[in-house]
């Protein structure tokens, strides 16, 4: 067995100083970072190109974190989408190109070309430290972006919070749920005029961290704005020779399951309970392979678009109708 393991992205993410402490030159530098060998994070911090292009958004978006968290100086942490990196969150749909920081500083401070900088109150609960970097809570995280990003981005984020809360491998923590979810509404009820609290009520109240990949959060949104009910999640299935599968959806006002297929748009596959069994995406023992009840002509939850930032019904708010992509590393 080789002992050795793949880098992690803190060792990528190179200074221009351990550069030259290496055996380069600015010269050489420059010439890689126009060659395409070389990637400039920012002034003074560099990453592999190669690397780099096999990162996912956010993983990009946290070797930026990491590079300003070097050089930065003073009492501010990283917050909003940067936080949300460095506790590993999903981001769907988000364009990530300046990092996010906060600080309670009284007196106002500056942003930079790629740091945007917030002035607001950090409690003594609302600060922690991972990969050695200071950041924002997890539920201070959570409750900074769900007011401003989309609603898309805003339950993926919501979802999968609360599941790094409560999941215990294929287990469900319901005292961490409750605990979780009691937090959250206690920090919502704390600041009923702030900015996007509307968005974020209607967030917290849907979200459900049984939700594992943001394209099923997204899924789940899709479904309501079609006037379903809400699904039951993680719905076990008996399969072919005892087996036992797990389908994203289960849909008991139409006797159906849903599927998120992950094929690059926001496509739910539902399917009829007792239909022929075919070869398709779904999982077994919590792989992506197996089989699952699938007719011939199944059907997909349908789309529209609209330019709307919101919708609004009889019963208050609702989210607007609207379409990201499945996130898939950049090219």
């Amino acid at each position: 067995m080789n002992g050795t393991t793949a880098p992690t992205l803190e060792h990528l993410v190179r200074s221009r100083a351990d550069l030259l402490l290496n055996g380069w030159t600015d010269r050489r530098i420059a010439n890689a970072i126009r060659g395409g060998a070389l990637h400039q994070i920012r002034r003074g911090w560099f990453i592999a190109a190669d690397e780099r292009k096999a990162l996912w958004e956010e993983e990009k978006h946290r070797a930026h974190v990491i590079a300003v968290a070097r050089d930065s100086r003073g009492p501010g942490v990283m917050s909003h989408s940067s936080a949300a990196v460095l506790w590993r969150l999903p981001l769907w749909g988000m364009r990530l190109t300046r990092v996010h920081m906060t600080t309670d500083a009284p007196h106002r401070i500056s942003s930079s070309p790629d740091v945007h900088r917030h002035v607001a109150a950090l409690g003594p609960d609302d600060v922690n430290v991972i990969d050695g970097i200071r950041c924002t809570s997890l539920a201070r995280t959570v409750f900074d972006l769900i007011r401003v990003v989309p609603v898309e981005a805003a339950v993926a984020v919501a979802d999968a919070a609360e599941r790094q809360m409560a999941a215990r491998g294929w287990e469900w923590d319901l005292d961490a749920v409750t605990s979780w979810r009691g937090g959250m509404q206690e920090r919502l009820d704390a600041a009923p005029g702030a900015r996007g609290i509307r968005q974020a009520r209607w967030v917290s109240d849907f979200a459900d961290g049984r939700a594992q990949l943001p394209g099923e959060s997204v899924s789940r949104i899709q479904l309501f704005r079609l006037g379903f009910e809400s699904p039951e999640l993680q719905v076990p299935v008996d399969g072919p020779g005892g087996s036992r599968y797990f389908v994203d959806f289960g849909l008991k006002c139409i006797r159906v399951f849903g599927e998120f297929d992950g094929q690059g748009s926001t496509v739910m596959t539902l399917c009829a309970p007792g239909s022929r069994w075919s070869r398709c995406s779904s999982r077994r023992s919590g792989e992506k392979t197996g089989y699952a009840a699938r007719p011939s002509g199944a059907s997909h939850a349908g789309r529209r678009r609209t330019s709307r930032p919101r919708e609004r019904s009889d019963r208050g708010w609702r989210p607007s109708v609207s379409r990201h992509p499945e996130r898939r590393p950049a090219s």
